[in-house]
């Protein structure tokens, strides 16, 4: 056995030796805490990512939770619309069906008459027409009897209780106003001169009606509703001034001057024709061929009767188109007459001058007992006449009739007294179709630049041009001969062009030659030296017409020709064209 040398050496030596083993004893135990807390971060960082994971899956478990909770929401909303949807329609189909009434008075509460009514009766309501009955029904406390209408149509439930009101229907009978009594209330005139009195409807009362009118009526309850705007009348009244003025109408001055001092005079200056004991006339009468101006020189006066009235009022111009205002039913023309003098009295009532126009007069005042027609002349001449010369005063009204068969109408139309003033217009001559065709081609037309160079200035060339097509439009040469016209006694007529012309006439050739002049310019392509009027384009023209009116001639009967063309001569026996009219139709 070793001893160990006594002393401070060996006390110092084994004093270290316990000292280490101490510190190996403390480091093992720090190893082993250290392996102890590695472990259990370890089973910490397992712990953390069971979480982790565990959070993930709660996350996407929500997620699909939300959107089948979306879903289920949607679904509900459709299913409540459906259910909505089909409650409605079943409520629909089990509800009693509303009949309609039309409302003819709204009762407010009042006291009873002892002995007499019950208050049943006065407990108010509304009196109700329905399928011809009147009823005394209730009204739905939800609606405001104040905005109940009377002749308005009502809706009612099963029990008969107002609870609505419907739309109003333009729909009911439809008869015509004869007369306005003082009450306001209506004569009606219906079917087989049937007459019915009814009332007004509310929505009528401050309408004005006047004779003619239509209105709708419901005859449950014998109220005019509503007034009816037809056209059967008033398409065949222009009651506006025409544009036409006497500068537009060429080659009329006779007829112009004798218009104005018939028609001017006397209404522009009444105290002058009183003065001397004179009456303005009551009508002109304008015939002749047809073509001539006679539409124009109508449209002239209403115009002139405007623009010259001494406090600047308007005058209105009737324009009757006679064809329109035949009806077949009878007594229909004749009252439709009627309305057009009421409508002019009513305007010259007013102060203001009315011309009343009947174009084609011979359609419709023919002469009586003819035989040429269905004879509605026998009632509708005297509808007439008696709108000239009845009681009723027509001042301030002229009528105008015009014709190019004069032959045809009625004697006692033409009259003096009726038609006082009677005016041929008849074909212009060369000097008047000069003052026509000036008319119709004025500075806007555009000439050809050789046209105007040959004639020195633009004024000139249209000169010449116009000389140059009234030449060719009045030249007596076998090249313008259409026909030989022989009359009763045998002798024979050469008609030529020139006895053909009119101021339509004049306005075609004109067109035509326009036309011409604008075809040249587009097969040119627009170039500046093919634009304008040529000389050539209207002698062009004046051939065309010739060759229309050859093809015309060649169709017509004499006779009837020659009573609508002006013939003035011995009656036509026959008419044979001529080969020169073949060549003129060539040319």
């Amino acid at each position: 056995m070793t001893e160990h040398p006594a002393g401070p050496a060996g006390q110092d030596e084994s004093a270290l030796r316990r000292r280490l083993e101490e510190a190996r004893e403390l480091l093992r135990q720090e190893q082993a805490r250290a392996e102890r807390l590695q472990h259990q971060l370890d089973a910490a960082q397992r712990h953390g990512a069971q979480l982790s994971e565990r959070r993930r899956e709660a996350k996407a478990q929500l997620d699909t939770a939300a959107r089948n909770n979306r879903r289920m929401v949607e679904l509900l909303e459709a299913t409540r619309g459906e259910i909505t949807t089909l409650k409605d329609a079943l409520d629909a189909t089990t509800k009693p069906p509303f009949t309609f009434a039309r409302l003819e008075a709204v009762l407010v509460p009042r006291e009873p008459a002892e002995g007499v009514e019950t208050g049943a009766v006065v407990r108010g309501g509304a009196d109700v027409v329905q399928n011809g009955r009147r009823l005394r029904v209730g009204v739905s406390p939800l609606l405001d009897p104040a905005r109940l209408t009377p002749g308005a149509e009502v809706l009612l439930d099963e029990s008969s209780t107002v609870v609505g009101v419907a739309d109003a229907s333009p729909a009911g009978q439809l008869l015509r106003v004869k007369e306005v009594l003082a009450t306001g209330d209506l004569v009606l005139a219906g079917s087989a001169d049937e007459e019915r009195l009814v009332r007004r409807a509310p929505a009528l009362e401050d309408v004005p009606l006047r004779h003619g009118d239509a209105v709708t009526v419901d005859p449950r309850i014998e109220w005019a509703l509503r007034r009816v705007e037809l056209s059967e009348v008033d398409d065949v009244l222009l009651e506006e001034v025409p544009d036409v003025t006497f500068e537009d109408i060429g080659g009329l001055g006779p007829q112009i001057e004798r218009i104005r001092e018939a028609v001017e005079i006397p209404f522009l200056h009444p105290e002058v024709y009183r003065e001397h004991g004179l009456r303005a006339p009551k009508g002109i009468m304008l015939y002749g061929p047809p073509g001539t101006g006679k539409t124009m020189l109508a449209k002239a006066v209403a115009n002139a009767l405007s623009a010259r009235s001494a406090d600047g009022s308007r005058s209105f111009f009737l324009n009757i188109k006679g064809p329109e205002l035949l009806n077949k039913y009878v007594g229909e023309t004749e009252r439709q007459i009627r309305i057009i003098f009421d409508r002019a009295r009513e305007r010259a009532a007013a102060g203001f001058p009315v011309v009343v126009f009947f174009d084609e007069m011979e359609s419709l005042f023919r002469t009586r007992g003819s035989g040429v027609s269905s004879d509605v002349e026998t009632t509708i001449v005297p509808q007439l006449l008696a709108e000239i010369d009845g009681v009723e005063s027509l001042d301030n009204v002229i009528v105008i009739g015009a014709s190019n068969r004069e032959d045809m109408i009625d004697p006692a139309v033409l009259r003096p007294g009726r038609l006082d003033v009677k005016i041929r217009v008849d074909r212009p001559d060369a000097r008047g179709a000069v003052d026509i065709m000036a008319r119709h081609l004025t500075d806007d037309v555009p000439l050809h630049a050789d046209e105007v160079a040959a004639a020195g200035d633009a004024e000139q060339a249209r000169e010449d041009l116009i000389a140059a097509a009234v030449t060719a439009l009045y030249e007596r040469s076998p090249r313008t001969a259409l026909a030989e016209l022989t009359d009763v006694t045998g002798a024979a007529h050469t008609l030529h062009l020139a006895d053909l012309v009119s101021g339509a006439v004049v306005a075609d050739v004109v067109d035509r030659a326009k036309r011409s002049a604008v075809r040249d310019l587009l097969a040119a392509d627009l170039a500046d030296d093919a634009r304008g009027l040529r000389q050539n384009h209207l002698l062009d023209a004046v051939d065309a017409v010739l060759a229309d009116q050859a093809d015309l001639l060649a169709t017509v009967a004499p006779g009837e020709w020659a009573r609508t063309s002006g013939w003035r001569g011995p009656r036509l026996a026959g008419l044979r064209m001529l080969p020169g009219s073949a060549a003129g139709a060539g040319a």
